[in-house]
C-alpha cells in the first residue's frame, strides 16, 4: 500500500507519519531528508524536483517487493499528487491520500515558528513561507486529519 501525505509545514504530517509507520513497520519517505541533495550538487538551474523524483523511484522499488511506503511531503500541487498517484498505480497497489491540517492559525504558526532542526542542514520555513508560499487546494476525495488541539494519540 502506497500512503501519500500532504499538507502545510507546521501541520503535524511528519509527527503522524512517524508515529503511522512504527505502529504498521511501513517505510517512511520523508521529502525533507532527500531534498537534501541540492546541497550536494550545485547546478544551475536548481535541482527543484530532484527530492521528489528520487522518492517516487524508491518507493515504486519497495513497493514492487510487497512493502508498505508512506510518502511525507507538503505535497503542494496537482501534479505532486497525481505523480504520487501514479507511483501507486504502476506499482499495481492500493493508495490512501491524506491531507493534514491545523485550523488554529495561532497553533500552526506557534508550532512553525518553535520547531527545531532535526535534520543536519535543512532551512525550516519560517511563517511567512507557509502562508504566502504556493498550496494547491485538493480536487479529488481524500481523507483530512485536523490536527489542532490534538496529540499525535
Amino acid at each position: 500500500m502506497l500512503i501519500i501525505f500532504g499538507g502545510l509545514p507546521g501541520s503535524g504530517k511528519t509527527t503522524l507519519v512517524r508515529e503511522l509507520a512504527h505502529q504498521i513497520k511501513a517505510i517512511h519517505f520523508r521529502i525533507d531528508s532527500i531534498e537534501l541533495i541540492r546541497d550536494c550538487v550545485p547546478v544551475n538551474p536548481p535541482l527543484n524536483e530532484a527530492g521528489y523524483r528520487i522518492a517516487y523511484a524508491i518507493a515504486r522499488d519497495n513497493l514492487a517487493i510487497g512493502l508498505t511506503v508512506i510518502a511525507d511531503s507538503v505535497n503542494p500541487l496537482s501534479i505532486t499528487r497525481d505523480a504520487w498517484r501514479e507511483v501507486g498505480q504502476r506499482a499495481k497497489t492500493s493508495t490512501i491520500e491524506i491531507e493534514v491540517r491545523c485550523s488554529d492559525a495561532s497553533e500552526h504558526r506557534c508550532r512553525v515558528e518553535s520547531r527545531t532542526v532535526d535534520i543536519f542542514g535543512l532551512k525550516l520555513p519560517t511563517w511567512d513561507d507557509v502562508i504566502y508560499g504556493e498550496y494547491h487546494p485538493w480536487t479529488r476525495e481524500h481523507i483530512v486529519f485536523d490536527t489542532a488541539g490534538q496529540s499525535v494519540e
